[in-house]
């Protein structure tokens, strides 16, 4: 079986272009997760590099298939300069290795928490996992592998998060684009939930 890194760095940097820096981050009993940074123009992404190595089996499966599963990295865009966001690379990288750390599925719609501001100062402890196919395109694998999806990440204030869990993933999107919320700007504050 091909390891699907080489091709997952591939297309991040067709997508994004040469990653200015990256860092490497490996949880005990877990693989290592890298998480490459990309500038362009005002905007930085960061993305995870190695949790698609294993696909994202259901925790209540008695053995975990190593073949078939959901495959995902992620990505986050923020406009540079106005926070100190490259201290996100840690929280990113825990973000990525809680499928394999926790057994969770990561999808869109889906709330991911570190418990802690994303970067110092930051107003956010949380994001929204949003659909891909926008930024970077699903990486197709040969049968039977699925597909690595790209999946971008929206920070959630504590409050957007709690409104979140009550009135869905949908509903918070609708009220942002409404606001016309900047979902870069890393210093924003919360949409009105009234």
């Amino acid at each position: 079986m091909a390891d699907v890194l080489p091709l997952v760095e591939a297309r991040l940097r067709t997508a994004l272009g040469e990653p200015g820096a990256r860092a490497a981050v490996t949880f005990l009993g877990t693989d290592r997760i890298e998480v490459l940074r990309f500038q362009e123009g005002d905007i930085v992404r960061y993305a995870t590099l190695g949790m698609s190595a294993q696909p994202m089996n259901d925790p209540t499966a008695v053995v975990a298939d190593p073949v078939k599963g959901a495959r995902a990295e992620l990505v986050l865009s923020v406009r540079a300069g106005i926070a100190d966001t490259d201290k996100v690379l840690r929280p990113l990288a825990v973000l990525a290795a809680s499928p394999q750390v926790e057994g969770l599925i990561v999808a869109p719609g889906a709330s991911l928490d570190v418990g802690e501001p994303l970067w110092p100062g930051a107003p956010f402890t949380s994001v929204l996992v949003a659909e891909p196919g926008g930024l970077v395109e699903d990486l197709e694998l040969d049968e039977p592998l699925d597909p690595v999806l790209f999946l971008p990440l929206l920070p959630m204030t504590p409050n957007e998060a709690a409104w979140k869990r009550v009135h869905g993933a949908q509903a918070l999107q609708e009220r942002w684009l409404t606001n016309g919320t900047d979902l870069r700007d890393p210093a924003r504050r919360s949409v009105p939930l009234e």
